[in-house]
């Protein structure tokens, strides 16, 4: 069992660069049943994942203290990618050098893997039958909750000028009504940021991570034992270097497999770049994916995305692994030459690495720079910029979601060049809108957790599919 470790002043501790990068100040046996036992836990979003790491580090373990607890957290939340899995990655960095944050981010994400794959392998088996059919239709009008929630949540911390809701809005109408695609909408945003910031600067305002205190417990581990390393171009081109072979030789054997024209290249290439625009977590990526997952690559229905969406809610992990949905069923309905099944796996697996392989390579190039990038004044408002944005992106995200739910057809409205479409009301789901309904008594009301109300949600479409009632 590992023993407290003394807190110690500066003074009596060694020079730095005799710590070995794998030794760490916590033994990586302790170490990684301490992640084990997080990952199992991590539902409910960010938000909830955050708080399950300061609880189990900070409070019980006191591995950490506070002040470098939310010092990390501030530095993951100017990566793409999510910004849970990337703390979770700094950490371990922080108690066990480099093995310790492959160890941390790899179990972080692995038992929501391991069950989103079996509920997507459930879903393209068994999504026909009444029963299941009731059951994913009723949890999908609760993520519309859900959406509007993190709307909310988002929006209170960014929207701090009326020139910040100003972008959020431009970037919803350029989402919804004139097909921008995604990264172009966050190029924009970081551009208008920084412009902001540099001639309008009280518009700025200082982004930080949750609200949370500044002191909390005293850690048994002092700053000066966590591990550290220098920039250097040595470090730099290593992690560069072994990063883009990680994602190169997977996604270069699969390609030279199954060809360039295959479901498996098209989807390495599509989700990669995903993975490197995904400023604001997975509800600012999810439009673009739903997007190009439906219109362009016609891999799913536009209702079952949102389908994925609530399977992705009720497994552990960040909500970004939905893409692993999305992957297992469109190779599943073009395997090519291979059976769907194994075509489905190898999809699945291979998105999943492609899209989490950026965020080990972001943290353990930038941990050495984190004090530079946060004192970065412009690097600040470029990020302010596209936080405002992510919220506009977000709204897009539940309008999309809201109309493909609630309403059985849709029509386009407008000349060819516009995306707008609008519900036929008289298509509505009355089901589907009392579902709804419950779920946002559920959760703003009595405030009860994302898991819960996903669960109420279920029992509610069972019970309508046994009564024969329609759901979908």
């Amino acid at each position: 069992m590992w023993k407290e470790v003394p807190v110690t002043c500066p003074a009596d501790q060694p020079d730095q660069s005799a710590h070995s990068a794998d030794a760490g100040v916590v033994p990586l046996r302790e170490a990684t049943r301490a992640w084990f036992a997080i990952s199992l836990q991590t539902f409910g979003g960010p938000a909830g994942q955050i708080a399950v790491m300061q609880h189990a580090l900070v409070d019980q373990k006191r591995w950490i203290g506070q002040r470098r607890f939310l010092h990390a957290l501030s530095f993951c939340t100017l990566l793409p990618g999510p910004e849970a899995q990337q703390l979770a990655i700094y950490i371990g960095w922080l108690l066990n050098g480099v093995p310790g944050g492959l160890i941390a981010g790899v179990l972080f994400v692995l038992p929501g893997v391991v069950a989103l794959l079996g509920l997507s392998a459930l879903y393209v088996g068994a999504g026909d039958t009444t029963l299941v059919t009731a059951v994913l239709a009723a949890v999908a009008p609760a993520v519309l909750v859900i959406v509007a929630q993190a709307v909310l949540r988002v929006g209170g911390r960014a929207l701090r000028h009326p020139a910040l809701v100003a972008l959020a809005v431009a970037a919803c109408v350029a989402l919804s009504v004139f097909k921008t695609p995604f990264p172009y909408v966050v190029g924009v945003a970081a551009v208008v940021g920084w412009a902001l910031g540099r001639w309008a600067p009280q518009t700025m305002r200082e982004q930080g991570p949750p609200a949370a205190p500044t002191d909390g417990p005293r850690p048994l581990i002092s700053d000066e034992q966590l591990h550290t390393e220098r920039p250097s171009r040595t470090h730099a081109f290593t992690v560069i270097g072994v990063g883009l072979l990680a994602w190169a030789i997977p996604v270069g054997a699969v390609i030279a497999w199954a060809g360039r024209d295959s479901v498996f290249a098209d989807q390495a290439l599509f989700f990669t770049g995903a993975a490197l625009v995904t400023f604001g977590g997975a509800y600012a990526v999810l439009a673009y994916v739903a997007q190009q997952a439906v219109q362009v690559y016609g891999w799913l229905a536009p209702g079952e995305m949102v389908r994925g969406l609530a399977l992705a809610e009720t497994t552990p992990g960040p909500l970004i692994m939905v893409v692993q949905f999305v992957a297992f069923v469109g190779a599943y309905r073009r395997p090519g030459e291979l059976d769907p099944w194994a075509a489905a796996v190898v999809a699945s697996l291979l998105v999943t690495w492609v899209t989490f392989v950026p965020s080990f390579l972001f943290v353990l190039l930038g941990a050495p720079y984190m004090e530079r990038l946060r004192g970065n004044r412009s690097l600040s408002a470029a990020l302010s910029g596209i936080t405002a944005a992510v919220v506009g992106v977000i709204a897009n995200l539940g309008v999309y979601f809201a109309v493909h739910t609630l309403f059985r057809q849709t029509q386009p409205v407008g000349p060819p060049v516009l995306a707008l479409e609008l519900p036929d009301l008289s298509t509505l789901r009355p089901v589907a809108l009392g579902i709804a309904v419950v779920a946002a008594v559920l959760i703003f009301r009595l405030r009860w957790s994302v898991l819960r109300t996903l669960g109420i949600c279920a029992v509610l479409g069972l019970a309508a599919g046994l009564a024969g009632l329609p759901v979908h």
